[in-house]
């Protein structure tokens, strides 16, 4: 009666909680679309600021010329006649009256667009609370919408497989949240801006403005090979589709050179042992740690040099990875990963246990920093 009573409490809060995701999804669409017209608007205002600046410091030329030139007709009558002094006054006065125009525009503007750079800011972080929410309701709801017998013998025997369960839900979430960001500040924005440049060509040709047009083509080219790129970076990262054509020793020795090739950092690899194919979530676990340590390298480290090292034994694969950056407080570093405050070493960290591995971090300010991880091959995920 009481896993009933339980199931029928649960069910009515997945209920609830279902109302209130779409509740919170419309929200959070509603406030994309008002950060996306206040980008365009942003864009605008300051393309018009621009203008308007450009306007001001030609009209301010043009205004010290027109004195120079009213002080010249002025200063001598005998060259001059009244008509010209009052021609040179007009022009200086007229070029006057347009400059304090301009310039009370230029003002306007600007406090219009350090405003809206403000409404931006904080929209952006009422779009990233309510991705937040939802995420987080997606996460609940994904939990309580499981077998509630099998959760209820979790809950009696096994709590860390539970926290586990969790946080590899949280992962996805994250993940998904993350490719949603990718795609919307790069793709999207990309294509938009197709879409924008083409609508400019259309009017440009219907006004026969020939060269212009084939201008704005030669740059939408260059932007639909740029959003192709990202296209092809967002495929990659989220399957590194060399792995399972050439192995994980392979690949990480093409994603050190093209890290040095990115970012101008020394690198070195080498590799020992024989190398065992192992299971493919493996391969892609191991390689996405050390994806993460030399990202953290190139964010925080500073450093010119990076190495990896990876070694293959009958029971383990060890990698250690080292660099000569700057280092960091590990205690320090060891406390913000308990506590869940250093996001990327406590996804490294959670890999590793996943894969029932163990990671070690040795760093000093002078000596760098040097990441150990050791991860243990079982006889049946061994594919010689």
């Amino acid at each position: 009666m009481q896993v009933d009573a339980i199931d029928k409490v649960i069910k009515n809060a997945i209920e609830v909680m279902e109302s209130s995701k779409y509740q919170l999804f419309e929200i959070c669409e509603s406030v994309r679309a008002e950060r996306d017209s206040l980008y365009r608007e942003l864009q605008q205002v300051m393309e018009e600021t621009s203008s308007t600046i450009d306007q001001v410091d030609r009209l301010e030329l043009e205004y010290r010329r027109s004195r120079i030139r009213l002080t010249e007709v002025s200063r001598d009558f005998h060259k001059y006649k009244e008509e010209d002094i009052r021609v040179a006054y007009d022009s200086a006065t007229q070029l006057q009256m347009q400059l304090t125009i301009y310039r009370e525009k230029e003002t306007h503007l600007k406090s219009r667009r350090d405003d809206l750079q403000k409404r931006v800011k904080n929209v952006d972080r009422q779009v990233e609370r309510a991705e937040s929410l939802v995420s987080q309701m997606d996460v609940i709801l994904e939990y309580l919408s499981g077998d509630l017998s099998r959760v209820t013998r979790i809950l009696e025997s096994a709590k860390n497989r539970q926290l586990l369960g969790l946080k590899i839900i949280l992962a996805q979430e994250e993940e998904r949240k993350r490719i949603a960001r990718e795609i919307h500040d790069g793709l999207a924005q990309t294509m938009a801006n197709v879409v924008l440049r083409t609508e400019i060509s259309e009017r440009m040709l219907g006004m026969q403005q020939y060269d212009a047009v084939k201008e704005e083509l030669v740059d939408l080219k260059g932007q639909v090979r740029t959003g192709l790129e990202e296209v092809r970076k967002m495929i990659f990262n989220l399957r590194p589709m060399a792995l399972d054509d050439l192995g994980l020793v392979p690949t990480l020795r093409r994603f050190v050179q093209d890290y040095e090739d990115k970012t101008r950092i020394r690198t070195q690899f080498d590799f020992y042992g024989k190398e065992t194919r192992l299971p493919s979530g493996m391969e892609v676990a191991i390689y996405r740690l050390i994806q993460e340590a030399f990202s953290n390298v190139m964010k925080h480290a500073e450093a010119s040099f990076i190495s990896l090292e990876v070694t293959f034994t009958k029971e383990t694969v060890l990698i250690v990875v080292r660099d000569n950056g700057k280092g960091f407080d590990v205690e320090l570093v060891e406390a913000k990963i308990s506590k869940g405050t250093n996001f990327g070493l406590m996804g490294m960290r959670e890999r590793i246990e996943l894969l029932e591995g163990r990671m070690q971090f040795e760093s000093s300010q002078e000596g760098g920093t040097k990441i150990t991880m050791q991860i243990p091959i079982k006889p049946e995920t061994r594919e010689e």
